[in-house]
């Protein structure tokens, strides 16, 4: 004996095949449908993309938490001039392209967090990837760099 459909299951079937039918009948509903996808999934990417990003981040409360419970370094990236013009107190600079080269003059603060931080954010995973190659266990980047921590009122020194 053959077993009784569900008649919920058989309207939820019947309203998508109609809005499928929708959709097919001008070419101006298929293309606005897609522009809807597109848009959601352009929303959720950030969400997404940072649970894949490789290595912590931290934002700029937990930085100061960081810096003044744990005594965390914080590693400029940043050019020469974008420094000197004003960056977080007692930070290190060592510009983006130099980190490889200058992984010995870090190794004294091994044992100390560290805290990687460029303009905005986007550039500091490498050079905290590198840094934990290079066996740096406590690596974390400052969440939209420098800009985020002006944005959020804390001081920069000069």
């Amino acid at each position: 004996m053959p077993a009784a459909a569900d008649p919920a299951l058989i309207e939820e079937v019947l309203v998508l095949q109609s809005f499928f039918i929708y959709l097919q009948k001008s070419p101006m509903n298929m293309m606005l449908f897609g522009l809807a996808l597109a848009s959601g999934a352009m929303l959720i990417w950030p969400l997404i993309s940072r649970a894949y990003r490789p290595g912590a981040e931290v934002g700029t409360f937990e930085a100061v938490q960081l810096i003044n419970r744990r005594d965390a370094v914080v590693l400029d990236l940043r050019d020469t001039g974008e420094f000197t013009a004003g960056h977080i107190a007692n930070a290190k600079h060592v510009p983006q392209a130099q980190v490889t080269e200058r992984i010995k003059d870090l190794e004294r603060y091994k044992s100390r967090p560290i805290i990687v931080s460029d303009a905005s954010g986007s550039r500091a995973s490498a050079a905290a990837a590198e840094l934990r190659k290079h066996g740096f266990s406590d690596v974390v980047v400052l969440r939209g760099g420098v800009s985020a921590w002006q944005q959020a009122g804390l001081p920069l020194e000069k």
